[in-house]
């Protein structure tokens, strides 16, 4: 029987296995390290802006006419309800760094984080 390492080809496998996982531990810990907690969460419906909630006031807000339940707690945002036949939208979890989004289709919402912190100023005039 043939030494396992000593196929030329075998090693080069590996050798490629292994630089595939590198990269992907080197891209995980960047994405990781770059991360930036959100602010506030804004529901849009039909691509619309129809409402923005800071993610530091924890409160339970009817979305859509009440298709959809929106929890904000801890500083995390989900949607616990939903009036849609897959409910994936409820399933997709929480959300709190800038970017993240919940899409229901059916209900054609999205509530996506942005960055910054909420401090109540929408408008400034000099």
């Amino acid at each position: 029987m043939k030494d396992f390492f000593a196929d030329k080809k075998r090693r080069t496998d590996l050798l490629v296995i292994g630089l595939f996982l590198l990269l992907a531990l080197v891209l995980y810990l960047v994405i990781g390290a770059t991360r930036e907690e959100g602010g506030v969460v804004v529901v849009r419906v039909d691509g619309v802006e129809t409402e923005r909630h800071s993610l530091s006031q924890s409160g339970i807000y009817p979305l859509n006419g009440g298709s959809n339940i929106l929890v904000i707690e801890g500083g995390q945002a989900w949607l616990s309800e939903a009036n849609c036949p897959d409910l994936l939208c409820v399933h997709q979890g929480k959300i709190r760094y800038t970017g993240q989004s919940i899409i229901c289709l059916p209900n054609r919402l999205t509530v996506t984080v942005e960055g910054g912190v909420d401090d109540g100023v929408d408008f400034v005039t000099g």
